[in-house]
């Protein structure tokens, strides 16, 4: 065999050969790539994304388009092959299996956390555009989650809602652990309570939860710390004027909280925020209207672009990250929280962006 041939047939096989080790070999790397974006003006599988009754409603045109962020699953094992691919593509982005998973989670726990944080995202995004409205919310503090094997087992119950802790009145849920935290270890706490079914039962009423009930809970050290705990984590649950649904499924986790505030608040208002212009954006809110940071800014820039978006509403903590690579065309706004994201709307719908906080280039 002539010694060209040897060579080329040699680098062939070889070429095959780590060809072949690149697809076989797990490497622990998942993908991100630029989701779906959704208008909350508009409809997704035939629903209306936000359905008021109750309200008097307006119609909206625009767009006030929530942006989303395609993840490999956590059970899915990347190879190596694919991993190149993904860092020299332009849209794409390959990170460490443990940014996006972490602790060994799985695809399980993954669905499960996401969606609480996107119905706990919906549950903030309510209160925070009526009382950038000022439209009245009633709230209080309730137990959210009860922890198996400690003293709150089989005596507190999710829904409950806590009045006092040791006859103080509980206005926070912080003051729960705050009022808990004042006993020692293996000393009695007195929680005053309306039970979960009183509660749903007056609510469904329209009327305020009077019947209480006084537990007495022994309390248990902390692991790994002197102090003593019952075993619940408090929430806050929220009694709103009307009824408030947002249809959407297949999403999960905190980001599109602004945006379905947004939303509602243009609903809710007469004529439309937008001025028929297209914004998009992301940012998760609490129920003061804060809007705070997400992942996969760069991701949600492209796949809001590419949709159409001329705006994009920018968490001010993601706005280093956003300048990194800005899709041609496409404006980013700094907002802080709800208000901010409301005058910054007013002045897309006037045509007169002066004074519209931008996230600059450092």
């Amino acid at each position: 065999m002539p010694r060209r041939t040897a060579t080329m047939l040699a680098s062939t096989l070889i070429a095959v050969a780590l060809l072949c080790a690149g697809i076989l070999i797990p490497v622990k790397y998942a993908e991100m790539s630029p989701g779906p974006t959704v208008n909350t003006l508009g409809d997704a599988g035939g629903e209306p994304v936000l359905r008021i009754d109750g309200r008097k409603t307006y119609p909206a045109s625009g767009h006030l388009n929530m942006t989303t962020v395609r993840v490999t699953g956590a059970d899915y094992r990347m190879n190596l092959v694919e991993a190149v691919h993904g860092w020299l593509a332009h849209d794409n982005v390959v990170v460490p299996h443990d940014t996006l998973y972490p602790d060994g989670q799985t695809e399980e726990q993954s669905t499960q956390e996401n969606a609480e944080e996107f119905s706990q995202s919906q549950e903030s995004a309510k209160v925070a555009a009526l009382k950038q409205l000022k439209i009245p919310v009633s709230s209080r503090v309730v137990v959210a989650t009860v922890v198996k094997g400690t003293p709150a087992e089989d005596r507190l119950h999710a829904g409950d809602v806590i009045k006092a802790v040791d006859g103080t009145a509980v206005k926070e849920p912080g003051d729960v652990a705050k009022l808990v935290t004042k006993r020692r270890p293996g000393q009695d706490v007195v929680f005053t309570i309306v039970p979960a079914k009183e509660a749903a039962a007056a609510e469904k009423a329209g009327r305020e939860p009077v019947a209480t009930e006084d537990i007495t809970l022994t309390t248990a050290k902390a692991e790994g710390a002197d102090r003593a705990i019952v075993g619940i984590q408090a929430g806050t649950d929220h009694t709103f004027p009307f009824t408030i649904d947002i249809n959407l499924a297949d999403v999960g986790g905190p980001s599109a909280g602004l945006m379905f505030a947004l939303g509602i608040v243009d609903k809710l208002t007469p004529g439309d925020m937008t001025g028929g212009k297209f914004v998009a954006g992301t940012g998760t809110i609490d129920d003061a209207g804060r809007v705070g940071p997400i992942g996969g800014i760069a991701m949600k820039l492209v796949g809001a672009r590419a949709a159409g978006a001329q705006y994009f509403l920018t968490p001010a903590d993601n706005c280093e990250a956003a300048t990194e690579d800005i899709p041609k065309g496409l404006t980013l706004v700094k907002v802080d929280t709800i208000a901010d994201a409301a005058k910054s709307l007013e002045k897309i719908k006037s045509g007169d962006r002066t004074g519209l906080p931008s996230c600059a280039r450092s």
